[in-house]
């Protein structure tokens, strides 16, 4: 059966697409032998900045000369993306390879299309003899497939409201299911100078020590684009590179991913001029990409309030005329996106999406019309007639696409067909 086949039929053979539990994935994982991804493995769990974290990790790891692999969700093109060997993709022979084999070990047990494919991305990294694995949570941390694997360093980015009917209503309640990630004596780095509670608590519960940004590690806040950056952490210190990716959070990101790296390989910061070729590497699709010019167009995959926030606070600094195409999935908070953005964006363009959790464009439109009654807003059928009103609209300078990953996806996809603008930089 070829790839195309394998994830059509794991698309509907569970009944529910998210059924948080890891009994019976871990079942099925004993009977693959357990396979543990790499020597040393980091995790990373959050509600924003996960993906930028893996690949500073990554990246940090390839420049040490360790033989690395990565395993994140969801994808935006295709889904090999998902599990990277030394930062690249692994080939459909590879994956059909693994799924057949979780297919023999399941037996009985259904599994979801998430847990399928976890399972399967834990066995390609363990059969790839790494030295060191960096696993993205897909949801929540505690009962997330992910989580079989004992971390031997855990990476908490920012927690925000997201996801609330699996992980519980409020903040605390979230970031108590975030820190499941955490283990016994192994070290937990925060990108957030405020951790919530429940985060500190499990630290001090399972006596694994706590690092906080601006307290136990930081990196400067030089505003200029291209300073040359100075990280502490403890008695050690490195001159850095700003990171390529635009928004103040990317050196949070940064910061989290060098001090994690530190607490496993302690002799990095002897390799300054390594370190510093490795952060001039990471671009990652979808993250404030910039495509084009006359008008920019900026492509980002987040979903929900706390990723909007962080994204108008970057727009804010440039008075610039700005027109919004969203797309978002009917589960994810449309309302407080709008909010977060309203300051910055003085136009929205509202697309459908396609599939079972997606919405009409009329639908999306309605939901940002009642928080912003003021606000110039139309509807789209779909993310290919937003790209062509928002191009044609003129007098913007600048097109945001943002709302999910099937948002930036499509949108790439109409620029690459439309020849309307090119891929100037993956930040």
């Amino acid at each position: 059966m070829k790839l195309e086949a394998w994830l059509a039929l794991l698309e509907t053979r569970h009944p529910v697409s998210i059924e948080l539990g890891l009994e019976r994935c871990a079942d099925v994982y004993m009977r693959l032998g357990a396979p543990r991804p790499a020597h040393k493995v980091f995790t990373v769990a959050g509600t924003n900045g996960k993906g930028s974290t893996v690949a500073y990790l990554s990246a940090l790891c390839g420049a040490m000369g360790l033989r690395h692999g990565t395993y994140t969700s969801p994808h935006i093109f295709r889904f090999n993306e998902r599990i990277c060997i030394m930062g690249e993709v692994v080939d459909d022979e590879t994956l059909v390879r693994a799924f057949g084999q979780v297919e023999a070990a399941r037996e009985d047990v259904s599994l979801t299309y998430f847990e399928f494919t976890t399972l399967a991305g834990l066995l390609i990294l363990q059969q790839a003899a790494l030295d060191c694995a960096v696993l993205e949570v897909g949801l929540g941390g505690r009962l997330d497939t992910v989580n079989l694997v004992d971390a031997d360093c855990a990476v908490i980015t920012p927690i925000g409201l997201d996801h609330q009917e699996y992980l519980g209503p409020d903040l605390d309640s979230i970031a108590k299911e975030k820190a499941g990630i955490i283990r016994t004596g192994a070290p937990v780095v925060c990108s957030e100078r405020q951790p919530p509670l429940p985060v500190l608590q499990a630290a001090m519960r399972l006596d694994a020590p706590l690092y906080r940004r601006g307290e136990d590690f930081d990196l400067d806040d030089d505003p200029s684009d291209n300073a040359e950056l100075r990280f502490n952490c403890g008695e050690k210190s490195v001159s850095v590179p700003a990171p390529l990716m635009p928004g103040k959070y990317q050196r949070d990101n940064l910061a989290a991913a060098l001090c994690a790296f530190s607490m496993l390989y302690p002799d990095c910061f002897s390799r300054p001029r390594a370190i510093g070729q490795a952060i001039r590497t990471v671009r990652v699709p979808g993250r404030l990409q910039r495509v084009g010019s006359s008008p920019e167009i900026l492509l980002d995959v987040g979903h929900n309030g706390l990723a909007a926030k962080a994204v108008a606070a970057y727009l804010a600094c440039q008075e610039v005329n700005t027109l919004c195409v969203l797309a978002m999935l009917v589960d994810k908070p449309a309302e407080d996106v709008a909010r977060a953005l309203h300051g910055v964006c003085q136009r929205w363009i509202c697309a459908g999406l396609p599939g079972g959790r997606g919405q009409t464009g009329a639908a999306l439109a309605k939901r940002i019309e009642k928080v912003l009654p003021d606000a110039d807003v139309e509807s789209a059928v779909s993310m290919e007639d937003a790209m062509q009103a928002a191009v044609a609209a003129g007098g913007f300078d600048r097109i945001l696409v943002f709302g999910s990953f099937l948002t930036v996806a499509a949108a790439s996809n109409w620029i690459r067909d439309h020849g309307t603008a090119h891929f100037v930089s993956n930040c």
